[in-house]
């Protein structure tokens, strides 16, 4: 089973920024990709930021030259540098990985229990 630990959420004034990390734990024998995604109040989950196992990067239109996604994968760990914040970035930031545990094995989905993002004055 692996489980995932998010931390650098908080409070940051407008054009502040903030570090999301993300660790996991458990057993990984290959992580196919790593993302961020959000969700705000009363929306609904949506990817920000997602880097997979060949080093392609994706990045929400809402955050493109402002975010940005990076990896450790020899310690199964993924950031999210976020810049230029504005109010619309409030939200639980969620990470989630994509991996294997065995090889050849399945791929499944894991995620984190979120940290919350207030952008504000």
């Amino acid at each position: 089973q692996v489980q995932l630990v998010e931390s650098g959420g908080g409070l940051v004034q407008p054009g502040g920024s903030l570090r999301l990390s993300c660790a996991a734990s458990g057993t990984i024998f290959s992580v196919n990709a790593m993302a961020w995604y959000r969700q705000g109040t009363g929306k609904e989950r949506e990817l920000v930021a997602r880097t997979t196992i060949g080093g392609a990067t994706y990045y929400a239109d809402s955050v493109k030259g402002r975010f940005t996604i990076s990896r450790d994968s020899g310690k199964n760990k993924v950031y999210l540098q976020m810049n230029s914040l504005k109010p619309e970035d409030t939200a639980v930031y969620y990470c989630n990985f994509v991996a294997t545990t065995t090889p050849g094995g399945p791929l499944f989905s894991s995620w984190g229990q979120g940290t919350q993002v207030t952008v504000s004055s």
